[in-house]
């Protein structure tokens, strides 16, 4: 074991947690088509009686302090619908917040062909098929292999 190595996963955790909140958010905001407020989050968990600045949500959503509040990570579940070890690295992806996140994976894709038909619109055909072929390939490399 390596002297670094405690350091390295605990911000290995620090990024994880950070990486499953953005996600939780793009998943909400796909879901209601609103984003996700700091004041809607803060206000719930105010109900739930945990307190959480502005500082400390950035420093948890950008990853850079970690998080041992437990009392807060299973709120931050609770907001998001999610089983209480998944914010705190004990769980795997729930199978409805993946099944959800492959549909915004989708929706982008969607939206970066619209944007690239609108844009690029006096590309050659060949050009745009070789574009929209590549963005498939690369929306089934991101979303990884289907079941």
């Amino acid at each position: 074991m390596s002297a670094n190595e405690p350091e390295e996963q605990q911000q290995s955790a620090t990024e994880l947690l950070a990486n499953r909140l953005r996600t939780l958010m793009d998943v909400v905001e796909a879901r209601t088509g609103e984003e996700v407020t700091f004041t809607a989050i803060s206000d719930y968990l105010s109900g739930r009686g945990v307190t959480l600045s502005r500082s400390r949500w950035s420093y948890i959503l950008n990853g850079h302090r970690p998080i041992d509040d437990v009392a807060l990570l299973d709120a931050l579940s609770d907001f998001f619908d999610t089983p209480n070890g998944y914010l705190r690295g004990e769980a795997g992806t729930p199978e409805p917040i993946s099944a959800q996140l492959d549909l915004v994976r989708a929706m982008r894709a969607a939206k970066v062909r619209s944007f690239a038909a609108r844009t690029l619109g006096d590309l050659s055909p060949e050009t745009l098929s070789a574009i929209t072929i590549y963005l498939d390939e690369e929306a089934a490399r991101v979303s990884g292999p289907q079941s």
